[in-house]
């Protein structure tokens, strides 16, 4: 595959044009090399690239996380413990995450059981829970 312009590499792996110049700005993309009629000409490993951004954010990754993730990747010095940490605390960012929104949901539970689903709001359950309970 033959070097792609901006257009061509976007619809590549899904994105719009603003999104690479974003990904060029915030360092997860180097500078493109530009033709005579300056026009940015990206190479084919830059799909890669992409695509290994977009599957670390799908994780839950940052943009400072995944450019950490990207610099590990391509450096040869670099030791998998290293990569295997940052994995390791995205993994316990997400399981609290996920008890956060676990004791939520029992929350709302609650409310919508308690709520007898007819009546003036004046005697809401829901919205008197909202309005009063310090627990939440």
């Amino acid at each position: 595959m033959d070097q792609m312009t901006s257009g061509q590499l976007a619809a590549r792996v899904g994105v719009n044009v603003e999104t690479l110049r974003y990904y060029e700005r915030s360092g997860i993309l180097p500078s493109p090399p530009r033709t005579r009629t300056n026009r940015r000409q990206f190479e084919p490993e830059t799909v890669e690239r992409l695509l290994f951004f977009k599957r670390a954010q799908r994780l839950g990754f940052s943009l400072a996380e995944i450019r950490e993730l990207l610099s590990l990747s391509t450096d040869s010095e670099a030791d998998c413990a290293e990569v295997r940490a940052q994995a390791s605390t995205k993994l316990e960012e997400v399981e609290g995450r996920i008890r956060d929104l676990e004791a939520i949901r029992r929350v709302l539970k609650a409310m919508v059981d308690d709520c007898p689903g007819s009546g003036p709001t004046s005697n809401c359950t829901i919205l008197a829970a909202l309005r009063e309970d310090s627990s939440i």
